[in-house]
């Protein structure tokens, strides 16, 4: 069995694992791409970080369902849904359900767990919150 590395070298080997693991195994969206979807109106996006995090800054016009409430909410009856998030609860059908955090890790989880759920239009945005910051923000 490989050992990762340790100290810095050890974290440089992890996030490239991850990054490698999210691009094969979970469908995500680049910042290009969502740009487009942003400007027609295609993309639902959903901040899935603390609503302390979304509260200091999010991607305009993301819904903050906090990754622990994200079962619970994709769960939900429509109505209920509507009355707690105060919009449509998505449809299992919907095209480019985005999913975005801070650095990809929690997103990553999100998608997975809509995409189990049935949500087969869930992506991941593989950016996350830090790239839109540092390059539209």
């Amino acid at each position: 069995m490989m050992r990762a590395p340790r100290g810095l070298a050890g974290a440089a080997f992890l996030k490239l694992a991850f990054a490698a693991r999210t691009m094969a195994g979970e469908p995500t969206v680049l910042l290009p791409e969502l740009r487009s979807l942003l400007a027609s109106g295609r993309a639902r996006l959903i901040d899935v970080r603390s609503r302390e995090e979304a509260a200091a800054g999010t991607i305009p016009g993301a819904l903050n369902i906090p990754v622990s409430e994200l079962e619970t909410a994709l769960r939900m009856e429509p109505a209920a849904f509507k009355a707690l998030y105060s919009t449509e609860k998505p449809k299992l059908e919907d095209e480019n359900l985005i999913f975005f955090c801070q650095k990809g890790r929690r997103g990553f989880q999100a998608t997975q767990l809509a995409r189990g759920l049935g949500y087969k239009g869930a992506r991941n945005y593989g950016g996350a919150y830090s790239e839109w910051f540092q390059k539209e923000g």
